[in-house]
């Protein structure tokens, strides 16, 4: 992080600009009877980040001057993988991180680093596909229709099983790389395998076994997100499911096609999320609400305007201090489009949403969601309740801190009460959804009903 940049700032803005932004923000307070959130208890805060597109909020809110707004002055700092990230979070070397939506309740129940881990703010929506080598690819196509010359999307997973009978015909195990055990990426990886009749095996952990091989057709295994391509190009794995921009990077470079984004496989599905320990949420509650109004801002500018704000967005993180990624292979995703073979470049306008479709609300169903895929493939390796999985999702998701923080901004002018849920009405469930690749309904309030209907996985 550009350190020399941040204490400039600190010294000539943030004492005037804090002591104004109080002032007014206590006054409409006062005049509109709600009660403001006091002083940071914490003011001085370092955040963790992967170099991953949806990393942005976080930056925004810092170029933007949004945590300067709060009073709160914010190194953001890149981690070598989301294993040492975490680890991170939990013995107080970072105050928190953009995390994956699944390491919180991971931790919380104890699947790899056991924590109590909380998340009140969603970082974003879809961002992920699923990407093959260019001789996978090859194969693939001659199971696909096509239309006008090009591939008829969303590309199914029945494509890929003539392959990888082939490969076992030839007595080669077919390599999937993901980016951790409890990663969305996994489980979006194992839906669609699984959605087109490939098994992609289960995990025990009862009895030692953490890989996830158990009677799987493809092995899945570990790789850091920015290490995707390499590891590709160099024939150690055929195909991986990574976030942007690993997956454009690979139609840069020649080496891959992706073939289906995680928008095709679950329609805006929850990604990321900005964790903190429970304990430093309860040790500084104003800082953490802060936080989370600066980052509700972020996520709005990316999104005004149809997002007329990407083009600047895209430029900021393709900085070696963020993403450090060409601009133009973060921008092929991240306005609107995305290019799956090399030329076939797509409108997607939702592939990364930080904002609409309360994108930010840390739904309980979305949790849930998490917990069912954690015990279809084995992490949790016995049945529990729907009960239980409503206590978990409650543990760990926070929408109450996250409303605090959406009524400060509301009492301060900075958002209307129409860019939110109606916290007064609001369930944290999301309405039941079949709007996945295998059209299998979700209803967050039925998760044992849910694992029922899958043929593939444990019930």
């Amino acid at each position: 992080m550009n350190m020399h940049r941040s204490k400039f700032r600190i010294s000539r803005n943030w004492i005037k600009k804090t002591a104004a932004a109080v002032s007014a923000a206590t006054a409409m307070l006062l005049s509109t009877g709600a009660n403001a959130v006091g002083d940071p208890e914490k003011w001085e805060l370092k955040f963790g980040f992967i170099k991953l597109t949806d990393m942005v909020p976080l930056a925004i809110a810092y170029e933007k001057g949004y945590f300067e707004d709060e009073g709160l002055y914010v190194t953001l700092e890149a981690q070598a993988n989301w294993k040492v990230l975490l680890d991170r979070v939990i013995t107080g070397e970072l105050d928190g991180a953009h995390m994956l939506a699944g390491q919180p309740i991971g931790a919380t129940i104890g699947f790899g680093s056991k924590a109590e881990v909380v998340t009140a703010f969603s970082m974003d929506l879809n961002g992920n596909a699923i990407t093959v080598a260019n001789s996978v690819w090859d194969e693939m196509k001659k199971s696909i229709p096509m239309e006008n010359g090009k591939p008829v999307h969303p590309v199914k997973a029945d494509a890929l099983k003539p392959v990888i009978e082939n490969y076992k015909k030839q007595g080669k195990p077919f390599n999937f790389g993901m980016v951790f055990p409890v990663s969305t990426h996994n489980y979006e990886l194992r839906y669609w395998l699984a959605a087109g009749g490939i098994n992609p095996g289960l995990y025990a952990p009862e009895k030692g076994d953490i890989a996830g091989t158990i009677g799987a057709d493809v092995l899945i295994s570990v790789t850091p997100p920015p290490q995707m391509p390499a590891t590709l190009e160099a024939g150690t794995i055929y195909g991986y499911c990574v976030g942007e921009p690993w997956n454009q990077q690979a139609v840069f470079k020649g080496i891959g096609v992706p073939v289906i984004t995680d928008y095709e496989i679950w329609k805006n599905n929850p990604e990321k999320v900005f964790g903190v320990t429970k304990s430093w949420a309860e040790k500084y509650p104003n800082t953490h609400i802060r936080t989370v109004k600066a980052l509700i801002r972020a996520a709005k500018w990316l999104d005004d305007n149809n997002n007329a704000n990407r083009p600047e967005a895209v430029k900021i993180i393709s900085r070696p201090v963020y993403v450090g990624a060409d601009e133009k292979v973060i921008a092929n995703s991240m306005t609107g489009t995305f290019e799956y073979e090399k030329g076939d470049k797509r409108e997607i306008p939702d592939f990364n949403v930080f904002f609409r479709y309360n994108a930010t609300y840390p739904y309980y169903s979305d949790a849930i969601w998490y917990l069912t895929q954690m015990r279809r493939w084995g992490q949790i390796s016995e049945t529990k309740p729907d009960s239980w999985y409503m206590d978990i999702a409650k543990k760990v998701y926070r929408p109450d801190i996250y409303a605090q923080a959406a009524k400060e901004l509301i009492a301060e002018g900075k958002l209307k009460a129409s860019d939110f849920p109606d916290f007064e009405k609001e369930t944290g469930f999301k309405p039941a959804t079949n709007e996945f690749i295998d059209g299998v309904e979700f209803d967050g309030t039925k998760p044992n009903e849910y694992l029922g209907k899958f043929s593939i996985g444990l019930k």
